[in-house]
Order: structure tokens, then C-alpha cells, then sequence
């Protein structure tokens, strides 16, 4: 397929991006502002509240950065590998996926080594870390290093079978050691422009460049994330960018491609960039609540007595469990008979920490009274 137009990587100064600051400015400083209130909030949380935070927005960032590029990853899975890494104590860790943790090494990595170079051997890592088995689940990937574009140029394609749309063709492989070579130079240098900033031309750059046969979007999530902890000079991070993006997926797709078929002014694409950062740093503030909402059950409970199984099953539902729980479901999760699960759920029930839903019946299912009760 033809390329059908001229791309930004084409045109005269590349790979010399432009902006102007001064409309971006109010938009910016009301960022940092934002920024700066909820590192003070959880400041305010005490260590282990931080720490409760920090896994439930790291959980969501990698599940999320892997829902916009069509792969759904098990929650359960993602925040065990992570809570593994953390020393958080959530009780025995199942079993984990070697994609689940590849994913994981590469977030924590970018964000908590925020302050060290990014170099191409690191990227490599990423990169290996992402495949492991050296395949995308469909075909065999170069990993560890730059695409060779063996089957034709990088393209991102929509449509069936000859009526394919191309959103976007990529550099041309032989143009990759000189194209990385320039973004690593930008990304190392000390920084001449705020660092919210840069964590925004980043992204765009890098994906711009596209310069892996896979995973040049989560690795460019991975780069803006490790930017904006720069910026804040924490590894901790309390807010996703990356759930704010799938919410916005399409937005996300529509803006990269006007700016990648646009000139080098990236005004635009910063302009939504900092407005969807704005947004996800808002979405924060349900998390905080969730934390707070745990800390405050089990200090009201702080004189009951549970078993380990019940002590998981009331974490799960404090922590946002999707679909309904039921005694079979529960059976399943705690690997328990349904006899036993039967009794957990009833005990609970009886000491009004459960309460059934409406709906009767054999699929009965259960809500956390503490839940229930913020609703109203």
C-alpha cells in the first residue's frame, strides 16, 4: 500500500518539533497546580495509605495501557505482581503470567528509575521484557531491538481486506539508528522546557518513530509516564494517564494522526495532551476515597474476627471487584468448595457486612454493606 500522504518525520526541520508556549501556559500551570494538591493529599495519608494508593493507580495504569492496544490482562494477576515487588502484604500471591510481568517490570522501571538516562539498551529491555516469548501472540517479532520491516513498511491500518485505511506509516527502518539516536538526546538533555511538557513531546515523538515491530505504544506511555515522575520527583505514582487515555481512546488515535499528518507546531497535540493529563489527575480523587473508604472498614472492624478467606474476599470487594459476587464465584476465587464458600458469605451476612441483592434466587449474589451505603 501507497503512502498517501506526507508525513511530519518528512518535512523540512525535522525532527526539530515546535511550540508555543504561551497559549499552553494557563492550561499548564493549572496542571502542575492540580499536581501539586494531590502529592499533598496523600503526603497526608501516612506510608502504608501511599503505599495502598500507589498499588491500586500502578494496577490500573498497567492494566489500562494494555486495554488500548486490545489485550486484556487479569487484574488479580497485575496487582499480585506488582504488590510482590511493592512488599505488600494482600495475602498468597497466584500464579502470574510471564506477559503480566513483563508488563509490570517495564512501568515500575520507567517510573522508578525516573532520574537515570534512557538509553537504546534500556528500551531493548522494555521491549524484551513486553515479548518474552519473542511473539505477539500472532506472529514472530523481532524483540530487543529495531524493527527491520521484513514484512513491508510499519503500518497502522483500519478496514477488511482491500479497504484497508492507513492512519499512519512509520519512518522507514533504515532511518531508525539516526531517528533514536535524536529522540534519546532530547529525552537526556537537562530539561529547557517544563517537564509536563516534555513528558508530552515525548510520547508523540517516540510513537512517531514507531521504531518496534510491537509495543511502541505502551513503551511511549511507559517514557511520558517516566517524565511526569521526573516531574513530580517521586517514583509513587497517584493518578493513570493511561486509564485516562482508554476513556479517550478515540480522541487519543484521532489527535496522534492529525499531528503526525500536521506540521512540526504541536500545539494541538500538547493542548490535549495537558487536558486529558487534567483529567486523569481529577479521576485520582476516586481512588483516594476507595483507600480511605478500606482504611476507615477495617478500623470500624478493627475488633472482628475473620479468616484469611473472608479477609480476601472483603479486600476484593473494597478494591472495586467487577461483576457480582456469589457464593459459586467466591467458591472459584478462594479455590474453596461451594460448602465452604456458602459459610463465609453467611457468617458475613449475619454479622451485617454483607448484605444480598434484590434478585433472589440460585445466582444470589452479595454487596459489601460499606459500599452499599456510600451510594445513598
Amino acid at each position: 500500500m501507497r503512502r498517501l500522504s506526507q508525513y511530519i518525520y518528512d518535512r523540512e526541520g525535522w525532527p526539530h518539533l515546535q511550540w508555543d508556549q504561551a497559549p499552553l501556559a494557563g492550561l499548564l500551570a493549572e496542571v502542575r497546580h492540580r499536581q501539586g494538591r494531590l502529592l499533598g493529599q496523600m503526603e497526608g495519608l501516612g506510608f502504608q495509605l501511599r503505599e495502598e494508593a500507589t498499588l491500586r493507580i500502578l494496577t490500573q495504569d498497567v492494566v489500562k495501557t494494555s486495554e488500548i492496544e486490545g489485550e486484556k490482562l487479569d487484574e488479580v494477576q497485575v496487582r499480585s505482581s506488582i504488590a510482590r515487588r511493592m512488599d505488600i502484604d494482600i495475602g498468597a500471591f497466584p500464579a502470574v503470567d510471564r506477559n503480566v510481568e513483563g508488563i509490570v517490570e517495564v512501568m515500575l522501571d520507567a517510573t522508578r528509575r525516573h532520574a537515570e538516562p534512557l538509553t537504546q539498551e534500556r528500551l531493548f529491555g522494555w521491549h524484551t521484557a513486553l515479548f518474552p516469548n519473542g511473539e505477539n501472540g500472532i506472529h514472530k517479532i523481532a524483540v530487543g531491538r529495531w524493527r527491520t520491516d521484513e514484512r513491508g513498511p510499519m503500518q497502522v491500518v483500519s478496514g477488511t481486506y482491500r479497504r484497508e485505511k492507513i492512519h499512519f506509516e512509520a519512518p522507514a527502518h533504515t532511518r531508525l539508528n539516526q531517528e533514536m539516536a535524536h529522540f534519546l538526546r532530547f529525552f537526556n538533555a537537562p530539561p529547557e522546557v517544563d517537564l509536563v511538557l516534555r513528558s508530552a513531546v515525548a510520547h508523540f515523538w517516540f510513537v512517531t518513530i514507531h521504531p518496534f515491530d510491537d509495543g511502541n505504544g505502551r513503551i511511549a506511555r511507559a517514557i511520558a509516564d517516566s517524565q511526569l515522575a521526573r516531574s513530580e520527583r517521586s517514583p509513587q505514582r497517584f493518578y493513570s494517564m493511561s486509564a485516562q487515555i482508554e476513556k479517550e481512546r478515540k480522541a487519543y488515535y484521532e489527535i496522534l494522526e492529525a499531528s503526525q499528518k500536521g506540521t512540526l507546531n504541536l500545539n494541538p497535540w500538547i493542548e490535549w495532551y495537558l487536558q486529558c493529563l487534567k483529567r486523569a489527575i481529577g479521576a485520582s480523587q476516586e481512588t483516594l476515597e476507595a483507600v480511605l473508604k478500606k482504611a476507615a472498614f477495617w478500623k470500624t472492624h478493627a475488633g472482628h474476627s475473620f479468616n484469611d478467606r473472608q479477609r480476601a474476599l472483603i479486600n476484593g470487594l473494597l478494591d472495586g471487584w467487577e461483576g457480582k459476587l456469589t457464593s459459586s464465584k467466591w467458591a472459584k476465587l478462594a479455590k474453596c468448595s461451594q460448602d465452604t464458600a456458602w459459610r463465609d458469605i453467611t457468617d458475613l451476612v449475619s454479622r451485617q457486612m454483607l448484605v444480598k441483592e434484590e434478585a433472589g434466587g440460585r445466582s444470589t449474589s452479595y454487596q459489601l454493606r460499606a459500599l452499599r451505603m456510600t451510594g445513598t
